[in-house]
């Protein structure tokens, strides 16, 4: 999806390490392939609480204001970016990676209770082809995942 983005107001200092950081990682993980990018974020998301749609939007924000790629076309580095960003807070929002057609459009964006963040109103037009939301309770079983419980995991 192109669009561009207003870069806003740039995070303090102390802030700017950090989402400096998460787009540098989000660029490398968007080299990936995407099975092993489900791995990767199905990993960082344990021990984090489910996101707001506040913390997730300021997060989206800050990665918008530092980085001129997340501010334009790369969704995959901005939705990666936005949900580490939101992982050193201590929150996980649902990543998504989806489609629609017609006009044939792959599409990478955030959500948080269903709801696309920050994200245009077509959004909601993509069908859904690869989510990563947040863990439930203690031992990390999953809640909404796009792939079937591994033996021993409850569903």
């Amino acid at each position: 999806m192109s669009q561009a983005l207003h870069r806003g107001n740039r995070p303090p200092v102390g802030r700017r390490v950090a989402v400096h950081l998460a787009v540098g990682t989000a660029r490398m993980l968007a080299r990936m392939p995407p099975a092993r990018i489900r791995r990767v974020l199905e990993l960082l998301r344990r021990g984090a609480a489910a996101a707001t749609p506040e913390q997730a939007l300021a997060a989206r924000q800050d990665v918008v204001a530092v980085s001129v790629l997340c501010s334009g076309r790369f969704c995959l580095q901005r939705s990666l970016a936005t949900a580490l960003v939101c992982r050193i807070r201590g929150v996980w929002p649902t990543w998504c990676t989806g489609v629609r057609t017609p006009p044939f459009a792959a599409h990478a964006w955030v959500e948080v209770g269903g709801r696309p963040v920050g994200e245009p109103t077509d959004t909601v037009t993509y069908r859904h082809l690869m989510t990563v939301p947040p863990v439930s309770g203690p031992r990390g079983g999953l809640r909404g995942s796009s792939r079937p419980p591994r033996s021993g995991e409850k569903a």
